[in-house]
């Protein structure tokens, strides 16, 4: 299944009135329950639970010519907890201004338990780093504002 077939899915499941979904196959794992109790205070979300994605999502996004500059968004595959460092006393993996090399890891994506490393699929310089460390993401969250590199 890939990442438009699960958005598919779960547009589906939210639209619907079904409480609980899960689905298996050999591939994958996914557990949606809307009754879950939320942690901020926010409509209800399906929780999403898969093995790790192996690509980021980037988007072009476009500069208003007096107050921004033009960039990319690197934005999360998964639903999960966004880590900056590979450990609480280690140093992130990058900060804004650091200019990173193809293959490079940003950051850590935890789901399930489950550390996923995201890497830079071109190069490019860390403009600005849009999420908190700690904080939980879920597809498509913008993670960082980048220029690439040529």
């Amino acid at each position: 299944m890939d990442l438009k077939e699960l958005k598919r899915l779960l547009e589906a499941f939210d639209k619907s009135k079904t409480n609980i979904l899960e689905l298996e196959t050999e591939e994958f794992r996914i557990y949606l329950d809307k009754t879950s109790p939320v942690a901020q205070p926010q409509q209800p979300q399906p929780q999403l639970s898969t093995e790790p994605a192996k690509t980021p999502i980037v988007q072009k996004i476009e500069a208003k010519p007096e107050c921004e500059v033009e960039g990319d968004l690197i934005t999360s595959p998964m639903v999960g907890t966004f880590y900056q460092a590979p450990s609480p006393d280690s140093p992130p993996y990058v900060k804004v201004g650091d200019k990173v090399k193809k293959g490079q890891t940003l950051c850590i994506i935890e789901a399930m338990k489950i550390m996923n490393e995201l890497e830079a699929e071109f190069d490019c310089e860390i403009l600005d780093i849009l999420v908190e460390d700690g904080q939980p993401v879920e597809f498509d969250t913008p993670l960082f504002k980048v220029k690439r590199l040529s």
